[in-house]
């Protein structure tokens, strides 16, 4: 694998340079050429990257841009996290934006520290949100679009309270790439110009039809160049005046409007919603994690409820190391093995099982046996492994750690969507994982002054209880944060005295509850199979959400198909369009070296020094 310094590919990226010995002030210029990046489906090859001082990664070379030359002025991956935000919402406007949430996983050293800002559910609504006049769950779609779905938003002001402890550069001055792209407009690249052709709902919404389509409601051609003015005006609102110009004010009243007075489908979303978002500082969910193979030991450090992420990624891990398959290499074709994946898709359904289960906001419900960690728990995974045989189990039951009393039913399966991620490394020692959504594609198809509203309520269970009226955990409730599967993720070595070592690896993909599946299968490419994160992410997708065995279409042997299924599994082959983002540490040459990946199956690139 080619791992050049900077890649010939992103030539004309590096053209637009800051202004030497800069640290106070960005001087952002769009790159000289238009940047082209992949088509918008199917596979574009990634050559791996190499860099020595710090290393960005995001979902679009624009943002990544915008990243690379916030570091190169001086900034922190804090600051190079909120440009490389502001750029997504302009040009990856269907996956994230300031008109939703996310998660952020930061290091500074050995001190790990998880900013919540999810979004919230408004303080009008009750567990029958998405009933129908029935009774009866509403169709997916028939919730998501209009105002019901909508939540409050948290990104930027979360953003903002995690700049005031992490950020080196002015906040303003973090917004000059994303206002000056929404003012000169930027070239739609293939993807956006597919998911808009592809799209259904989005041009019922009159202000997002005439922003996205043409007069003719064709999408903008590829190379088109989209300017926003209404965008940049609410970004320089929000350099000058902070997160309030978003959350209070004339935007938010636009909001308001929006959510309330949507003809079909209107939500509960208030003023007094917006202003009182409050971002949470949380503890990281952390656990240990040895390989067998290369006898190492890692701590694997992922983002805690309301997020599902880091512990169904720390169980499928955890389970995995109490199967033979902890010490399986890949097979001779590089793919994993029909062995291999029969203990992974096992794995998946004994941890989703126990995610259906438990996992919610914690300001709402009580982890089992008083700890999130005791899913975690080494005897309790040993236990849940144990249920895998030769056969499949199908669909797994939960499971029960000791101590354990609870009065919930299991979520049914409900659709996820949407997200983006960035990893970023900076030259001070700090490093992040920012897993960041909208929901699903185009969240509610809502837009206001120049960004997409999010419909990211539609993560509650739609049902309030089981047939039974045995209460779930994830219903709606006010002030709520839904459930989520975002998993930034950062992995530290582990120290011979058992301490917290030097980071190892940032990761995480977008991919609705999917994205545990692409983050566990990253972290087990690079951590026990030895393989650099270009070609870890390259690994074909699979997993399983307590159901049938996903695997991405046209990427496994039809041997392997038929041996899983020989085993009592249902099998299905599908697009599995995972995002991923990775960072790791390693050497090229004798000298230390930070590693990008970014997925094929996407537009993401990383840059750095």
């Amino acid at each position: 694998m080619a791992l050049p310094h900077r890649p010939t590919t992103l030539a004309a990226l590096a053209a637009a340079t800051l202004l030497a010995g800069c640290a106070s002030s960005l001087n952002y210029t769009p790159p000289a050429t238009p940047v082209t990046p992949e088509g918008g489906s199917g596979w574009t090859d990634k050559p791996g990257w190499a860099t020595h001082k710090f290393a960005v990664a995001a979902a679009n070379p624009l943002a990544t841009d915008a990243g690379y030359q916030v570091l190169k002025a001086g900034g922190s991956a804090l600051d190079a996290a909120i440009a490389v935000q502001m750029v997504l919402t302009l040009v990856e406007p269907q996956s994230s934006g300031i008109g939703g949430g996310a998660f952020l996983l930061h290091a500074a050293g050995g001190d790990v520290t998880a900013w919540d800002g999810r979004e919230t559910a408004p303080a009008a609504v009750d567990d029958k949100l998405f009933l129908g006049a029935d009774g009866k769950p509403l169709p997916f779609h028939d919730g998501v679009v209009g105002g019901r779905s909508v939540g409050v938003p948290g990104t930027v002001r979360m953003l903002e309270q995690a700049h005031r402890q992490h950020g080196r550069l002015a906040w303003a001055e973090l917004f000059k790439p994303a206002i000056v792209l929404a003012e000169q407009g930027f070239a739609v690249s293939p993807r956006l110009h597919t998911l808009l052709k592809n799209e259904q709902h989005l041009k019922k919404d009159p202000v997002a039809a005439r922003h996205f389509y043409d007069a003719a409601g064709n999408p903008w051609p590829v190379g088109h160049v989209l300017k926003n003015p209404e965008l940049a005006a609410v970004l320089k609102g929000i350099a000058a005046r902070g997160s309030t110009a978003l959350l209070e004010g004339p935007v938010a009243q636009a909001i308001v409007d929006k959510v309330q007075k949507h003809p079909t489908n209107p939500g509960k979303l208030t003023l007094a919603d917006l202003a009182g978002y409050a971002p949470k500082r949380r503890a990281p969910l952390c656990h240990d994690l040895r390989v067998p193979a290369s006898g190492k030991a890692y701590e694997v450090c992922g983002f805690p409820p309301p997020s599902s992420g880091a512990i169904a990624v720390g169980q499928i891990l955890g389970i995995l190391a109490h199967t033979p398959a902890a010490s399986m290499a890949a097979g001779a074709d590089g793919l994993p093995t029909a062995d291999w994946l029969h203990y992974y898709m096992e794995a998946s359904r004994l941890a989703f099982a126990d995610r259906a289960l438990y996992v919610a906001d914690p300001d709402f419900v009580q982890p089992p046996a008083g700890s999130w960690m005791s899913l975690l728990d080494p005897a309790y995974l040993k236990s849940r492994a144990a249920l895998i045989g030769t056969q499949s189990l199908k669909v797994a039951p939960p499971g029960k750690p000791v101590g354990t009393r609870t009065s919930f039913a299991p979520m049914a399966s409900q659709p996820e969507y949407g997200t983006s991620h960035i990893s970023i490394v900076d030259p001070f020692g700090n490093a992040l994982a920012m897993t960041t959504t909208i929901e699903d594609q185009f969240g509610a198809r809502q837009m206001v002054k120049g960004f997409l509203l999010n419909n990211e309520l539609t993560d509650f269970s739609f049902a309030p209880t089981d047939a039974q009226g045995q209460p779930i955990a994830n219903r709606v409730q006010p002030g709520k944060r839904p459930r989520s599967s975002m998993a930034p993720t950062l992995v530290f070595e582990k120290t011979t005295d058992g301490r917290r070592g030097p980071l190892v690896m940032s990761a995480g993909s977008p991919g609705g509850a999917l994205i545990i599946h692409y983050t566990a299968k990253t972290l087990h490419g690079v951590l026990g199979w030895g393989l650099l994160p270009q070609q870890a992410i390259n690994l074909p997708n699979f997993g399983s959400l307590n159901g049938p065995s996903l695997l991405e279409e046209k990427k496994f042997p039809a041997a392997t198909v038929e041996a899983l299924r020989s085993r009592g599994a249902e099998v299905r082959e599908m697009n599995l369009t995972s995002g991923l983002q990775a960072i790791t540490r390693g050497t090229v040459h004798g000298q230390p070296t930070w590693l990008g990946g970014a997925d094929p199956r996407r537009e993401g690139v990383v840059m750095g020094d």
